[in-house]
């Protein structure tokens, strides 16, 4: 029997950890996010935030620790738990020779739904694509290609969104245009879990802020009780002082 969580929580985290050989990926963080929250975790390059992200999604099953996602505990929820999330990493996940509408009602119909061509049209309206969505995605540009990876991780109506560095390669406009989407989303009550570089932006968006480094949690706070500069100041010595941009990442 699946392994519920009887919380109001849509993301529970408890000294959790994956280990790689002698590394410690994600090395003994906490943390909790109520249902309808975005919360935006920052960091340098290799602390963390994709491998969490992973196990957060049911990707790779922990260490040790626990996690709960909508309820569920990630390394038991199994399919149900998947039918509640939506995920976009650095691989859009996309057919380059498929329209978007063909590519979304393909994914529409490995998630079961009842009406793909519908849901698929819906999703491209709130990312803006209708208007593009019997052309070509190899005609797309990296800020179209992103917004339609959103259409894909909201195909199935999920409830909780993790995104990994949804902004990398993005020139200002399209991370503009990607940001406001990302705004709706959060208005409609989804929980979001998003890692990025972008300091300034992802305090704007969120209403929670983290620090990963080196696998752990250093700074986990309410973003209207953060001040901006000081956390800046934190992030920048973090990424400064990261031996993983060094070559000599070292065991958390």
């Amino acid at each position: 029997m699946t392994d519920k969580l009887d919380s109001d929580s849509a993301i529970a985290v408890r000294r959790l950890c994956k280990e790689f050989g002698v590394l410690k990926a994600v090395d003994g963080i906490s943390f909790e996010l109520q249902r309808g929250e975005f919360l935006s975790v920052f960091g340098p390059n290799g602390a963390g935030k994709t491998t969490l992200i992973k196990i957060l999604a049911g990707l790779t099953r922990p260490s040790s620790g626990t996690a709960y996602v909508a309820g569920y505990k990630v390394d038991e929820g199994g399919a149900d738990m998947r039918r509640e999330i939506g995920v976009i990493s650095h691989s859009p996940a996309l057919y380059a020779d498929l329209t978007p509408m063909e590519n979304l009602v393909f994914y529409g119909k490995m998630y079961g739904l009842e009406s793909p061509h519908e849901s698929a049209l819906a999703s491209l309206e709130d990312v803006g694509l209708v208007p593009r969505r019997h052309d070509r995605v190899r005609t797309f540009s990296r800020g179209m290609v992103q917004r339609l990876s959103i259409a894909r991780a909201i195909l199935h109506d999920p409830s909780i969104l993790f995104l990994d560095e949804p902004f990398t390669g993005l020139d200002v406009h399209a991370a503009a245009v990607l940001k406001e989407h990302l705004q709706n989303l959060h208005d409609k009550k989804r929980t979001i879990l998003m890692t990025t570089h972008d300091v300034s932006c992802g305090l704007e968006m969120c209403d929670k802020a983290a620090l990963l480094v080196m696998g752990r949690l250093t700074f986990f706070q309410d973003v209207k009780e953060v001040n901006k500069e000081n956390f800046a100041t934190m992030y920048f010595d973090a990424v400064r002082d990261n031996p993983f941009t060094a070559g000599i990442r070292q065991q958390g």
